[in-house]
């Protein structure tokens, strides 16, 4: 598939434009969780398995539901009962308790930079985090990075998606939902398995290398890759549209 000219950017928030230890933040969001749970008098423990069930239910959609519905409708089966009248007492865990994880992230002032000079040189821009969150718990993390949602042409959350990475069917629904042209993307993301393989469906990728997720530990000396500052100048080197 041959290369064109770049008109679209699909920036990673986790780890890229927004540096974080994916470990501890997880840790903390599972402790986090537990205590929700506690306050609305659940159990702990089948909560907490029922959230990891319905992740896995997510990552592994098949493109029938949007995330939200493989979230719940899992979730539920785990605990026993219906949740539907208790989904806002667990979205307002993203409200309140989840605001106080920010301290586990690191705002880079680069990112800021980076999105503001894209967007001024016209590139069309998409925030494609995975859609394992509902918007709020993603608008959230991106104040964290000290940007504004509105720059972002499209933010991919579990509202509105039914696929999430690393299947090509999410990507596919972002080139689908934009009208997009696989060879005029860039995905810049920090996730080797998640991200790079974008590649498959004709977009570039370029990794970025602070906060490099390889679990696999492949080769990637082939691909663009660099720190975030780095990502930055090629970026800035990509001209104006």
């Amino acid at each position: 598939m041959s290369r064109h000219p770049i008109r679209t950017l699909l920036f990673d928030l986790d780890g890229t434009l927004l540096p974080m230890d994916q470990s501890r933040f997880m840790q903390a969001y599972l402790e986090a969780f537990a205590g929700k749970c506690i306050q609305l008098s659940l159990p702990v423990q089948l909560s907490l398995k029922a959230l990891d069930t319905g992740f896995k239910a997510m990552l592994a959609n098949d493109g029938s539901m949007t995330n939200e519905k493989r979230f719940w409708l899992e979730f539920s089966a785990v605990m026993g009962f219906p949740i539907d009248d208790r989904i806002a007492d667990f979205i307002s865990f993203y409200h309140e308790e989840f605001t106080r994880l920010r301290v586990i992230a690191q705002m880079n002032p680069i990112s800021r930079h980076l999105v503001e000079t894209v967007r001024a040189n016209g590139y069309r821009i998409v925030l494609a985090t995975s859609p394992v969150f509902p918007r709020q718990g993603t608008l959230e993390r991106i104040s964290w990075a000290d940007l504004d949602p509105s720059w972002f042409e499209m933010i991919t959350t579990y509202e509105d998606f039914s696929y999430a990475k690393p299947s090509l069917g999410y990507y596919n629904e972002i080139l689908s939902k934009l009208e997009l042209d696989p060879t005029q993307c860039l995905m810049v993301g920090n996730d080797v398995e998640e991200d790079l393989v974008a590649r498959q469906l004709g977009m570039d990728v370029y990794l970025v290398t602070d906060w490099l997720i390889n679990r696999t530990g492949a080769d990637i000396s082939d691909f663009k890759q660099g720190t975030l500052q780095e990502a930055f100048d090629y970026c800035s080197r990509l001209g104006v549209v």
